[in-house]
């Protein structure tokens, strides 16, 4: 304990200096920026970033993409709530919550807990990241496809049980998001399925294209289509803080959200999308009263904190398996770790004594990066609920423009335009029929890497689905799958008998 104090000590030494500190800024900076415009990401914009390698020195380079990357976690809250647009795809269930208490004039509210939500989340998956990172990687690496698989069928059934009005609506949109994950090439075989002959679809759809187009697309015209002769549903806002009571119940959510979100940023299983779905499955199994009858209606503020939270602390802990073992568990990582190699650096168990230094200031640099994003973002609170200012016809016409473009600037197609817009069009019946969006969002991300895992685990039972129980984790994932399926109908039954008899 002694050593890896002192080790981050010298770690904060190097980051606190004036140079770094502007990187770290100017990261911070542009990460919020790049989480407030859809379609764009952290990815993108540190892929773009790369050459930068080449002039600066590796210590400033690697504070700068790593504020770039937990800074888009916070901006992508902002539009979300706001705008009912996700700026990244980990904030998408933070929009079905914040948005309607930005509708209820609760907008400043949402804007506070989800930014301190973030702090506190990321804060603590930095001090697991300093103390345990080693332990929490081997324990991770011990993990293998049938578990993953057994994971990624629990994230299944708990967001259609959850998310939707029942489990038939909610399933049936899984079900869409599963067949919508297949299209594209096979990962095994190399065959094209589902592209209907367009060589466009071979790389299959983008996400951040269909949840541009389910939420914020489909936002647009539901409103333009079936609102435009109806009163303005958004209320006047009240405060811009949080309440005592915000604080009472937002405080549990954050901690259950960096207890959820920790564990799965070191596990290559779908980034943030599960952990803020079970956040958030999880705040409203546990709601009670007055906050139960706000999910999905006036929106509740758990809803925000815990995914907020589940969010910030899998992003920060996904540094874990990249620096532990160079295996990187996102799209960002992925980058990052293309980083570090353009240096001439392999991370892995060796980097910690190879390359001691850098490592221990980018752990420190997050500390101060949770600070600044911190400062950043609570006092702009004010600033950014002016956005519910803004007339409707102005306002939805800047989320096409800015939809239109990010969708467009990903991979400057025309096709995917067309794609945007009917995938808009699709939300909109969606809505008409109470058919849950978010379930198709998560199923088209963990589909592919469902079936993925699914094909390994049988060919390691050779062949026999067996496997599944007979590995302790993965017989113990299956069993709660069946709970979370099961025990609401049994209690349901009860509870209709206990009637009948009363």
């Amino acid at each position: 304990m002694t050593e890896i104090l002192q080790a981050l000590m010298a770690g904060f030494a190097t980051a606190a200096t004036p140079v770094n500190l502007l990187w770290a800024l100017a990261g911070c900076a542009l990460g919020t920026a790049v989480g407030v415009l859809p379609g764009i990401g952290p990815a993108v914009a540190v892929a773009m970033l790369l050459p930068i390698t080449a002039k600066v020195e590796i210590t400033a380079s690697m504070i700068f993409f790593a504020g770039i990357y937990y800074g888009a976690m916070y901006g992508g809250s902002t539009t979300s709530i706001l705008l009912n647009t996700p700026g990244e795809t980990g904030t998408m269930v933070t929009a079905m919550e914040g948005n309607k208490m930005a509708r209820s004039g609760r907008a400043g509210a949402a804007l506070a807990t989800s930014a301190i939500g973030s702090f506190v989340a990321g804060t603590i998956a930095t001090v697991v990241v300093t103390l345990f990172a080693p332990a929490v990687a081997e324990f991770a690496v011990k993990l293998g496809p049938p578990e993953y698989f057994m994971l990624m069928l629990l994230a299944f059934t708990t967001v259609s049980a959850v998310l939707g009005q029942s489990t038939l609506r909610g399933m049936t949109a899984l079900l869409i998001g599963l067949a919508v994950g297949l299209v594209g090439m096979d990962q095994i075989s190399g065959q094209a399925r589902y592209t209907l002959g367009q060589p466009e679809l071979l790389d299959g759809i983008e996400i951040v294209l269909v949840a541009v187009g389910l939420f914020a697309v489909a936002e647009v015209l539901h409103a333009a289509m079936y609102e435009g002769r109806r009163p303005a549903s958004r209320n006047a806002m009240s405060r811009v803080t949080m309440s005592r009571d915000d604080w009472r119940r937002s405080v549990p959510a954050w901690l259950r959200g960096t207890a959820i979100g920790t564990p799965f940023g070191c596990i290559p299983a779908g980034g943030t999308e599960i952990p803020t779905f079970l956040s958030y499955a999880t705040e409203r199994k546990l709601a009670r009263g007055a906050p139960a009858a706000e999910f999905g209606k006036a929106g509740a503020i758990e809803g925000v904190a815990g995914p907020e939270a589940a969010n910030n602390a899998a992003v920060t802990a996904a540094l874990i398996p990249l620096l532990t073992l160079g295996i990187p568990t996102s799209n960002t990582t992925a980058v990052l770790l293309g980083a570090f190699q353009n240096y001439g650096i392999q991370p892995g168990p060796q980097l910690f004594t190879t390359a001691a230094g850098l490592v221990w200031a980018l752990i420190a640099s997050l500390y101060i990066g949770n600070l600044m994003l911190l400062v950043l973002n609570l006092p702009m609170v004010k600033l950014w609920v002016q956005l519910l200012k803004i007339p409707k016809p102005q306002l939805y016409a800047g989320i096409l423009i800015f939809a239109t473009v990010g969708a467009y600037g990903m991979r400057q197609s025309a096709f995917d335009l067309y794609l945007l817009w009917g995938i808009g069009l699709a939300g909109v019946v969606m809505r008409r029929f109470d058919i849950p969006t978010a379930p198709v969002v998560v199923g088209m991300i963990l589909g592919p890497l469902a079936e993925a895992q699914l094909r390994n685990a049988i060919s390691i039972g050779e062949g026999s689905a067996a496997v599944f129980v007979q590995r302790p984790m993965s017989a113990a994932l299956l069993v709660l799958v069946l709970a979370v399926l099961l025990l609401p109908r049994l209690v349901r039954a009860l509870a209709r008998r206990r009637v009948a008899l009363a």
